[in-house]
């Protein structure tokens, strides 16, 4: 039996399964507590997490996605380290995008994307997602059963970011093969994603949007690209191709990844609950409240992280300048503080909103908007064109006693594969 008391949150795989035991027993401990190991401050508490996640005068956002992981260039010396971070930004992981930057960088990166994400582009890309999700459902769905990461999950978040940013279509198959979403039956040919992505698959979509951009500034069109590349900063000032490239790409990137999780553990939900399924096709009007739980109930991130900058207080708790303190926001979504029954699936549960899945504050996912269209539209086709929706017991095991694997990673929490099975409605 585990020890939670001394167990490696960040390496032990007997954690990946199912960590809300061990977020428990933290939060039972106290809503922010000193893991054992690298000395971080873990956080499950719905209203600390709140406090961290918005006060960015004294949290920085520098090891966002890698925590502890590895050690901060420079020994924290002093009751604010404010400038020794900005002397060693550069040598922190991912310093280039805006997931790890402050305020004013991060405003400036965050204000490129509003010249794309506006009520309008987002009412054309969900017209795309409609004639998208029956493209994708028309793939597979007359078979009867599927794996449904690689078969929809996937290639539908994939597709709708690339609408999304203007990703010309000619270019959406590219897209798909490179980044290993092929259509069933695709002939690859010379395209191996390996060689093109190497360990990093934004380094290959950053070459790709210099490339567009490049292209649109030297040549405006009247479409998604041109809006991009011609957006300037608040100030007035031109931003480098680069750094809008780089913005549009982790918008990519995590806009892809964090939908297909939801899309999969919304999957797991319909196949595993009968009753919710089946409450779902009785009144499609709380489908919007079945996305939002499944949120909070299976969070994509589950862990995003914060430096103290200065010498404060969380809670009754002190915290020194330097200090690694790291929001799990699976378990501040289940903190009984907030949540009535917090484990337990509830469609009429009437503060779900208030879930921290897509984050809080100046760092608040900017593509959740898009992430809740997405699942809306795809249960809604999936309820549509699939009756009979159940978990393969061959893959899974039987009800009560089901095997999942989830991806061995402390930063995200999402499935590696969920198969099921159907009646096809035609």
């Amino acid at each position: 039996m585990t020890d939670f008391d001394t167990v490696d949150y960040f390496t032990d795989p007997s954690l990946v399964p199912d960590p809300h035991p061990y977020f428990d027993h933290l939060r039972g401990k106290c809503p922010i507590v000193k893991e054992p190991n690298y000395g971080v401050l873990a956080i499950t508490g719905y209203e600390e997490a709140a406090v961290v996640l918005k006060d960015t005068d004294t949290f920085s956002s520098c090891i966002a996605v890698a925590g502890p992981f590895p050690p901060l260039p420079f020994t924290p010396e002093g009751d604010d380290i404010t400038e020794q971070i900005a002397a060693h930004r550069s040598q922190m992981p991912m310093f280039e995008h805006m997931v790890t930057m402050d305020p004013p960088d991060h405003t400036n990166a965050r204000s490129l994307l509003n010249r794309l994400l506006t009520p309008r582009r987002l009412k054309e890309n969900e017209d795309f997602m409609w004639r998208l999700a029956d493209e994708c459902l028309d793939d597979f769905v007359a078979n009867g059963s599927c794996e449904f990461l690689s078969a929809y999950a996937k290639p539908f978040s994939l597709l709708v970011i690339a609408d999304m940013l203007g990703v010309p279509e000619q270019d959406h198959e590219e897209f798909r093969i490179v980044l290993g979403s092929p259509r069933p039956g695709a002939i690859v040919g010379s395209l191996d994603h390996t060689d093109l992505v190497g360990l990093n698959p934004l380094e290959w979509l950053d070459e790709k949007f210099v490339g567009y951009l490049e292209d649109r500034r030297a040549n405006p069109r009247d479409d998604v690209l041109t809006a991009l590349a011609t957006a300037n900063y608040p100030d007035g000032s031109v931003p480098p191709v680069l750094e809008v490239a780089r913005s549009a790409t982790f918008l990519f990137a995590a806009g892809q990844e964090t939908t297909t999780k939801l899309l999969s553990a919304s999957m797991k939900v319909l196949g595993d609950r009968p009753d919710v399924q089946q409450a779902l096709r009785d009144d499609r009007s709380r489908i919007p409240v079945f996305v939002e739980e499944s949120l909070r109930m299976d969070a994509p991130v589950k862990s995003q992280f914060r430096l103290a900058k200065k010498n404060t207080t969380v809670g009754d708790l002190d915290v020194p300048a330097g200090t690694t303190l790291m929001v799990c926001p699976g378990a501040v979504n289940r903190d009984p503080g907030r949540f009535e029954n917090p484990h337990e699936f509830d469609l009429d549960r009437k503060n779900v909103r208030e879930h921290i899945a897509f984050g809080r504050g100046v760092h608040s996912c900017p593509g959740g908007p898009l992430a809740r269209v997405e699942g809306r539209v795809s249960i809604e086709r999936i309820l549509d064109r699939m009756a009979d929706i159940t978990i393969d017991e061959d893959k899974h095991g039987p009800a009560g006693d089901r095997n999942y694997t989830y991806e061995p990673t402390f930063i995200l929490r999402g499935l590696t594969e969920i198969n099921i099975r159907f009646t096809p409605v035609s």
